[in-house]
């Protein structure tokens, strides 16, 4: 039986004020999110950035409702990849004593996401890093920002 080592930084209260940088695979690290048949076509035409699948699609939509949904979060980046997803995410101060952890927010995005897909579409957990500094937030940020166009160079036929 495989044993899951835990990837949350021990002792790290994931409910205070804090930037964190989360991963999240599909299960079976299933290419879902982009129109892998259309990337030849699309890259010129959307700067580099493929076009989404339908449930790449609603990855997005939901995405841009997590704030409306948290007001206590602020979303900075978001980039969906073909089989994954990278966020920098906030949990601002002044939050209420109830507001959510991170755990719950990506508990309940990916389960409105496996709903509107209709089927499980995500690995069981996600990756996390507290982002420390300034250096470490830019970093993450060039990451995801560089991340399709290296996948695209990667993974040309």
């Amino acid at each position: 039986m495989e044993t899951r080592v835990p990837n949350r930084l021990a002792g790290y209260d994931y409910s205070q004020q804090g930037v964190y940088f989360l991963t999240v695979c599909t299960k079976d690290k299933s290419p879902i999110f982009w129109d892998l048949s259309l990337i030849d076509t699309a890259v010129g035409a959307t700067c580099g950035r493929p076009p989404l699948s339908l449930t790449g699609k609603l990855v997005e939509q939901e995405l841009q409702r997590l704030e409306a949904i948290y007001p206590c979060v602020c979303l900075h980046k978001a980039t969906i990849m073909p089989d994954h997803i990278h966020l920098l995410i906030e949990l601002l101060d002044g939050r209420p004593q109830v507001a959510p952890t991170v755990s719950r927010i990506m508990q309940q995005f990916k389960g409105k996401i496996s709903k509107l897909a209709g089927r499980p579409i995500w690995q069981k957990s996600y990756y996390d890093h507290v982002i420390r500094d300034e250096n470490d937030f830019l970093t993450k940020w060039n990451y995801m920002e560089n991340n399709p166009a290296k996948w695209l160079e990667c993974n040309r036929p």
